[in-house]
């Protein structure tokens, strides 16, 4: 199986690339499909995301790309849907999932932007206690498949993004894991795909993919399943990091990851 990516970002939200870039960076790189994921439109508009006038701009940029590869690659019409951004609407090949800001007090509060803006965050509305703050962002998370329709949730520790050698919270307090615990069970029952996700790592911000080994067993435990993704925002880190994430799948457990093709996500036994 050739490999392939399904979280990918473009010009159109906050990538470096557009969407013909990105494609033909695929293919160069031995691709044998291309997931857009574009960032769905939120209410208060980020400049991260797309705003609604480019959703119909992204989606007939992707169908394009679609016919222009048909036969040497497949490409897939994806979006990654935060919990606050409103209906997706029908017709895209598969959504993502995704908790990138917690609401408190009125105060969007992002937890992936910067480190100073989240550390901020911590400091100002709880106190500096990152355990609360991750509580809020763990009773999201739990919701997010539920709000958003996804098939696959992404990044689930999302959380962690900054937190590399555990130097502003202990990502193994029960404080942390507890909350973190609850939402991973919940869920699993809704039978959806989960992420290992490489893209903190090709932006420098990790050594390791989310999420945490410790998560990775206990999707391995109940039975869920797990997708190699690159969160890439450049067409030079679409494959970042696959032989560790692949390696770090085996070792919790996972003899198969999915993969998409045209009917529908496939398991694919690791090293095929």
């Amino acid at each position: 199986m050739k490999p392939q990516t399904l979280h990918c970002h473009t010009t159109l939200c906050d990538g470096k690339n557009t969407p013909a870039e990105m494609a033909a960076a695929a293919l160069a790189a031995g691709c044998g499909a291309i997931g857009f994921s574009g960032h769905a439109p939120l209410p208060d508009g980020d400049d991260w995301c797309m705003p609604a006038v480019s959703v119909p701009l992204y989606r007939q940029a992707v169908l394009d790309l679609r016919e222009q590869y048909r036969g040497q690659m497949d490409v897939f019409l994806g979006l990654e849907q935060d919990y606050f951004s409103p209906p997706a609407g029908p017709d895209w090949d598969y959504l993502i999932g995704s908790v990138h800001c917690v609401v408190k007090d009125g105060a969007v509060l992002s937890v992936d932007e910067s480190e100073a803006i989240f550390v901020r965050a911590a400091r100002e509305f709880y106190g500096g206690d990152f355990y609360a703050f991750a509580r809020d962002y763990f009773r999201l998370e739990a919701e997010v498949a539920k709000a958003t329709g996804c098939q696959i949730v992404g990044h689930f520790d999302l959380f962690t993004k900054f937190n590399e050698g555990n130097r502003l919270f202990d990502a193994a307090d029960p404080r942390y894991r507890g909350p973190a615990m609850e939402a991973l069970d919940a869920l699993l029952e809704r039978d959806v795909i989960f992420e290992i996700n490489t893209g903190a790592m090709s932006r420098g911000y990790r050594t390791a993919p989310y999420p945490d080994p410790v998560f990775l067993r206990r999707i391995r435990e109940k039975g869920g399943r797990v997708a190699v993704t690159s969160d890439s925002h450049s067409g030079e880190s679409l494959l970042f990091g696959y032989p560790q994430a692949f390696a770090l799948a085996a070792a919790c457990g996972f003899s198969s990851t999915v993969y998409r093709t045209g009917e529908g996500f496939v398991d694919v036994p690791i090293g095929e």
